[in-house]
């Protein structure tokens, strides 16, 4: 049996994908709204802590997971590190998100996944 588990354990070691640092740093809000400003431009950690209500070693930690997805880069310019979007790193969650696309319309409406209950929503 303790041979069958570190197998198994083996297995789904081998099975994760270069993707799982993405996914991991794109399912935390805060991280996602860092990617959203510096889509925008190339910031500073003091230019990204402003626009957030945590502090600066906070800021600093998303943006360690989010250089350690590949995510975003430095340089230094001055006396500050200037970090920049690079986005190649999301080209297999969108291939993955793609996959889902049929659930939504062309005028990119939501359906349902799965039996909806018509009586709840004429209440």
């Amino acid at each position: 049996m303790r041979r069958l588990s570190r197998l198994l354990y083996y297995k789904h070691s081998l099975m994760r994908s270069a993707a799982d640092p993405v996914f991991r740093a794109l399912a935390d809000p805060t991280r996602r709204r860092i990617l959203d400003l510096l889509a925008k431009s190339d910031r500073s950690v003091k230019e990204l802590t402003a626009q957030f209500a945590i502090s600066q070693p906070a800021i600093s930690q998303h943006l360690g997971e989010l250089k350690n997805a590949k995510l975003v880069a430095a340089r230094r310019v001055h006396r500050e590190q200037r970090y920049r979007l690079t986005a190649r790193p999301l080209r297999p969650a969108i291939a993955w998100l793609d996959r889902y696309r049929r659930f939504t319309d062309p005028a990119g409406h939501l359906w349902a996944i799965g039996p909806v209950d018509i009586t709840k929503e004429k209440k």
